[in-house]
């Protein structure tokens, strides 16, 4: 009796949530927990973009414009830092939260308690990674880390105070991501509704799930790795120290082995909610179901043994490079069975532009150029060549802003109305995608040229001769800080109800379960596990 009477009291909490702050505080309902990952993702966007925008106001012309070398260091290592693992994958995870129960017709996520954990986790961690860059700027301390955000030893092990505090924030943002991983895995095998197999579930479940597994499998690596660094600087080991017989390269193998898996960390949650995009506005299923898991799979498996790509200027032996550059060339071909599917989708489809289509064609065009200049590096003979030149950081941002930004914007979109119950403002959603198109490419073509010239990365002056492409770059840096305004401004709209009141099928050609619950979905939903039908994949019904 007891027992019923408390489960009384938790479902009417559940249903019912609290008032005010205490509702983000103690939630542990999906929507809530998702909405508050977006809205710190975003803030962490535009504090990241800050940084790159001063990265690039001192970048305008030659010679030091505005800031120290080592304050220049400073914000080049935090926006590479806020960017990754304080924008990128708390934007993932908060589709995750948001969207998985939906598209799986399951009430909550398993493990609710620790969803609520996992996410207040991030803001201690990220006023930690940032504080030592605000007391620096206070004249306390000695600044920010300042190691390029791969954080490579012998430099962490001689930097400041900001090290110390990357570390321990690096270890809560790793704790944060294997919590949610964890309560993704739980999720997608054990909430399920009768008949969903692992192979009729929704494209954007298995993105998450391959996600979450790589997540448990690299995250700790990395947690080693910055402890074994505190344990250089504080407690007299060698691990990476070379005068004690340690090995700086071991630091190179530990970042990648995280670092570069961390890539398809960010890209397979969009590769499962891309789909879904496509098919809606094309009027047409998404096409190679199977073949777009197999691929994506594929890439989970070869993603944690190409690592050493990074590596083909550190003196490693020339087995090891052709080894590393033929695995790295493989894990092309999953990704270009992606792009086939993904264009196959909407070949010959009744298509139609709107704003979430348009970020995701957006998506699939720059993060194609993303690749293609990855061939390029993954070739042992001529990485040498544009390894540390500013030619790599075109490629890295070709390869992760479509990918975390342009991508994730399709999505947010897309599902923004179900979210909000108010459609968005096709206007300024479409001035945001041209605008970001035009930012994006005239901040990082120029790049790829100076880059080909020979401009090596992580430097604030440069010669007179690459004067005029840096320019051009940097003024393309603000027009695409400028879009995420006009982003902020159509979400706010859409929140607060300006726009049009958005239906169950909130668009046209959208098929899910996510679609056959009411515009904005309640508090929680489907108290009753919907129905699937295994004869008819595409058909789905739900009881409310």
């Amino acid at each position: 009796m007891a027992h019923d009477l408390a489960i009384d009291s938790h479902d009417h909490a559940h249903h019912h949530p609290a008032g005010g702050w205490r509702r983000w505080i103690e939630t542990t309902n999906h929507k809530d927990i998702g909405a508050m990952y977006l809205v710190f993702g975003i803030t962490m966007l535009l504090v990241g973009g800050a940084m790159a925008l001063a990265i690039r106001a001192e970048l305008f012309q030659p010679g030091l414009q505005l800031m120290q070398p080592e304050f220049f260091n400073q914000l080049i290592t935090l926006h590479g830092l806020v960017m990754v693992f304080g924008f990128a994958m708390p934007v993932a995870t908060g589709l995750a939260n948001y969207m998985l129960p939906l598209v799986l017709g399951a009430p909550d996520m398993a493990l609710p308690r620790l969803n609520n954990w996992g996410f207040w986790l991030l803001p201690p961690a990220a006023i930690m990674l940032v504080l030592p860059f605000v007391l620096g700027l206070a004249g306390v301390g000695s600044g920010a880390v300042d190691t390029g955000w791969t954080m490579y030893a012998p430099l962490s092990v001689q930097s400041g105070w900001g090290m110390d505090f990357a570390i321990f924030s690096v270890h809560m943002l790793g704790v944060s991501s294997i919590l949610g991983a964890i309560n993704v895995i739980v999720t997608v095998v054990n909430m399920r509704p009768t008949g969903m197999t692992l192979m009729k579930m929704p494209l954007l479940a298995h993105g998450f799930l391959v996600t979450a597994i790589l997540l448990i499998t690299i995250m700790p690596v990395l947690a080693g790795g910055v402890t074994m660094v505190l344990m250089d600087r504080h407690f007299d080991t060698h691990f990476f120290n070379a005068a004690g017989g340690g090995d700086p390269v071991l630091w190179q193998h530990i970042f990648w082995f995280m670092g570069h898996p961390e890539v398809y960390v960010l890209l397979l949650p969009i590769a499962g909610a891309v789909p879904h995009v496509l098919s809606a506005f094309a009027r047409k299923p998404a096409y190679g179901y199977k073949a777009q898991v197999y691929s994506m799979w594929a890439i989970g498996v070869l993603a944690v043994i190409v690592w050493a790509h990074h590596m083909f200027t550190s003196g490693m032996s020339t087995g090891s490079q052709l080894y590393f550059m033929y695995s790295t060339m493989l894990i092309s071909l999953p990704l270009a069975v992606l792009f086939f599917c993904w264009i196959a989708t909407i070949w010959r489809g009744s298509l139609s532009f709107e704003t979430p289509m348009l970020f995701a064609i957006g998506f699939i065009v720059l993060f194609g150029w993303g690749g293609l200049t990855g061939l390029v590096l993954a070739d042992a003979a001529a990485d040498p060549q544009y390894h540390n030149a500013y030619f790599l950081v075109a490629h890295f941002h070709y390869a992760l802003y479509p990918t975390t930004a342009l991508g994730s914007m399709a999505a947010i979109y897309y599902w923004l109305p179900k979210w909000t119950g108010h459609m968005i403002d096709e206007r300024l959603g479409r001035a945001h995608f041209w605008v970001a198109m035009v930012g994006m490419n005239l901040t990082f073509i120029p790049q790829f040229m100076v880059g080909l010239a020979g401009m090596p990365r992580r430097i604030p002056d440069y010669p007179l001769i690459f004067a005029d492409w840096n320019m051009l770059s940097s003024i393309g840096a603000f027009i695409l800080g400028a879009s995420h305004l006009i982003f902020i401004v159509n979400v706010v709209k859409c929140v607060r109800g300006n726009g049009a009141k958005a239906d169950a099928r909130s668009w046209e050609g959208a098929e899910g379960l996510e679609w056959t619950v009411p515009s904005p979905a309640p508090h929680h939903t489907f108290d009753t596990p919907p129905v699937f039908e295994p004869a008819a994949p595409a058909k789905l019904s739900a009881a409310h």
